[in-house]
């Protein structure tokens, strides 16, 4: 069963003094706007939205999604799974790439021993589709496990 999701991106002036919009065919992104300012220097997000915050957000529900249908097969329900992704990108000599991916985990699954956790965790960060198509980029996860 293959799926196929649709997003378009419209760009009007230069990169450093243009903007643009991102628009997904269910509206989540409805003319949503981004530009150089809210990829290099917007923090709080105001200005709108920006690629690599879009990949954090769709690499995050990957994983947690992943890892949700792990400990589900294992014969648990996970209480809350919540996951950061954060996507760094540096300057580097070509110009800017993304140079390492932080995924940071809070699992809560009762009954579940620790090191279970820690193992279906660790699968699922490198069994996700999204974890899979970012595979040559560095992904760290740092986990910790509620009982």
């Amino acid at each position: 069963m293959a799926t196929t999701r649709r997003a378009t991106a419209v760009w009007n002036g230069t990169g450093l003094e243009g903007t643009g919009s991102l628009n997904s065919s269910n509206k989540f992104f409805d003319n949503t706007p981004y530009s150089f300012k809210s990829r290099f220097e917007n923090e709080d997000g105001k200005l709108g939205t920006n690629p690599e915050e879009l990949i954090a957000a769709a690499h995050s529900g990957c994983y947690a999604m992943a890892l949700s249908f792990a400990i589900s097969q294992a014969g648990f329900t996970p209480e809350e799974l919540k996951v950061e992704a954060k996507v760094i990108l540096d300057a580097v000599e070509e110009g800017f790439a993304i140079t390492n991916i932080e995924l940071h985990l809070v699992g809560k699954v009762s009954g579940m021993e620790e090191s279970q956790f820690n193992e279906l965790a660790d699968a699922a960060k490198v069994g996700c589709p999204i974890s899979k198509a970012l595979s040559a980029t560095p992904i760290t996860l740092n986990k910790q496990f509620i009982k």
